[in-house]
């Protein structure tokens, strides 16, 4: 195995709870699948729509999101948007998170010194 097969894998496994934090935070407001590819594919957090759709559904599932069809336009489309429970659990996650960054950033931090 490469160096660039192993920093891939790497990245894969630090994106998968990621993406998780940012669906939960970016859903605050309603948006449709398509809409919050795009949104996070814009903020830097690239995604497929054929991991973003399953992932939806898993939330949904697990109640952190809830979705409601709206079909007053042409298309009809599937909104999602983070319920009080995924507001509470999106809290926790980003105390976690903060954390987390605070304690790798110092670990990294004395390895250069």
């Amino acid at each position: 195995m490469d160096k660039t097969e192993v920093i891939s894998g790497c990245l894969l496994e630090m994106r998968r709870g990621t993406v998780v934090l940012c669906v939960l935070a970016k859903l605050r407001r309603p948006a449709y699948g398509y809409n919050l590819v795009s949104d996070l594919t814009d903020s830097g957090i690239a995604i497929e729509a054929n991991t973003l759709y399953p992932l939806l559904r898993r939330m949904e599932g697990q109640r952190l999101l809830e979705s409601a069809w709206n079909t007053d336009t042409a298309k009809p489309r599937k909104y999602y948007r983070t319920t009080e429970f995924g507001r509470e659990v999106l809290l926790e996650l980003k105390a976690h998170w903060h954390d987390a960054v605070q304690s790798i950033n110092n670990i990294l931090e004395d390895e250069i010194s």
